[in-house]
């Protein structure tokens, strides 16, 4: 998120969506205490690593700041934030470092949005730039466009509803579950797929959802005509906001279909885990994978099709089908990498271009790809390193 412990003057935008997520980041660090401790039968075995009178002080010390607007951190050094276009909020970072006569210039992308996506604005590109910090997730693949993807998700929804199942999409609670959101309502708006209910189960989802509401001024032309034109983007008939565990439980208990958006994301915590434990071994049920799965984890072993998986640390036959559309995910493709780098070299004098945040694969399909387009020096770092600025 576009926010810092100021030295100076504060700013006064709002920090948005940073407060619920590192609420809710403490109550998971809390629950899976307590389940581990209850597991051991051993009570204050495991201790969370911060709880909500932590993220309660941390949230204290955070102050947003706007876009484009420079902000001394240090004696010499200016920071300056661009929109990244990946999630609400999101920030590529500018830092402008004076010594003496020499000026330099890093930009550091953090995640990286895509082009040419509904809801957020496109990334901005940053200008006069010495050096490129750049992530590399998709670094060595090209995401679905939008219109491939709308037509994957109108087949996988009847098809589930026709075998009686529910539809099952792990998501992020930022970013990810809004365009989850914004893609069926426009699919039920066109006939493409049966009104069934739609669960948003996730007390996150619903506060952050709520934040989204609130800033159209950072949505993009395609989301502000829709919201002139039809109300928000974030809500339709039959789809339900579900914050209470009663009514969590009461979905999985309904046998009619539905489609149930849940967190977290790679399926290592949240009610999606509930979720999984009550359908993963029903045939009739669809898990739709809609964003990247990190190693060794539960969303991870569904990706490779693993027949087994453990839940709540108990071992599950997976009979439910699994899907994946990887063009939901809010990170940058390689195309858009290498669009983004050749952009700042047009706005130049770009000389150097460092890949983090990525599998190695991913750095050095990309990093090969760069190379042939002419962009000089590209490195990868490894933890430790130190990338001099010439």
């Amino acid at each position: 998120m576009a926010v810092f412990h100021p030295f100076g003057e504060t700013a006064s935008r709002p920090a948005g969506s940073a407060a619920p997520q590192i609420c809710d980041a403490a109550a998971i660090q809390v629950s899976d205490a307590r389940y581990l401790n209850r597991r051991a039968e051993k009570q204050g075995s495991d201790e969370p690593r911060y709880e909500d009178d932590d993220a309660v002080e941390a949230i204290s010390r955070l102050v947003a700041a706007p876009y484009h607007h420079p902000i001394e951190i240090a004696p010499g050094v200016r920071l300056t934030f661009l929109d990244a276009g990946h999630v609400l909020g999101s920030a590529v970072s500018l830092l402008d470092v004076v010594e003496g006569d020499t000026h330099r210039r890093v930009a550091y992308t953090g995640d990286l949005g895509r082009y040419e996506r509904p809801i957020l604005r496109d990334p901005e590109v940053a200008e006069r730039a010495d050096v490129l910090v750049c992530e590399s997730t998709y670094g060595h693949r090209l995401h679905e466009g939008t219109d491939e993807l709308d037509e994957d998700l109108a087949r996988v929804v009847p098809r589930t509803s026709e075998r009686g199942g529910k539809l099952y999409i792990p998501t992020f609670a930022l970013e990810r579950a809004q365009e989850v959101i914004f893609a069926l309502k426009k699919l039920r708006r066109h006939g493409r797929i049966p009104p069934l209910p739609v669960y948003v189960d996730s007390p996150l989802t619903v506060k952050l959802t709520d934040v989204f509401r609130l800033h159209p001024e950072c949505f993009d032309v395609e989301t502000r005509a829709l919201l002139r034109g039809s109300g928000s983007p974030f809500d339709f008939e039959d789809l339900r906001y579900v914050e209470d565990v009663a009514g969590s439980k009461a979905i999985d208990a309904e046998p009619e279909p539905s489609i149930v958006i849940a967190a977290s994301g790679m399926c290592e915590a949240g009610r999606i885990l509930y979720h999984l434990k009550a359908g993963i071994e029903d045939p009739k049920n669809t898990i739709l994978i809609v964003g990247y799965q990190a190693q060794h984890t539960l969303g991870r072993r569904l990706v490779e099709g693993r027949s087994r998986v453990r839940i709540f640390g108990v071992e599950r036959d997976r009979r439910a089908e699994v899907v994946v559309l990887n063009g939901f995910s809010a990170h940058a493709d390689q195309g858009d990498l290498l669009r983004y780098a050749d952009r700042c070299r047009e706005r130049g004098p770009l000389g150097k271009i460092a890949l983090i945040h990525g599998e190695p694969r991913a750095q050095e399909v990309l990093a090969k790809m760069l190379r042939a387009r002419g962009h000089g020096e590209v490195v990868i770092p490894a933890p430790g390193d130190l990338l001099e600025i010439d």
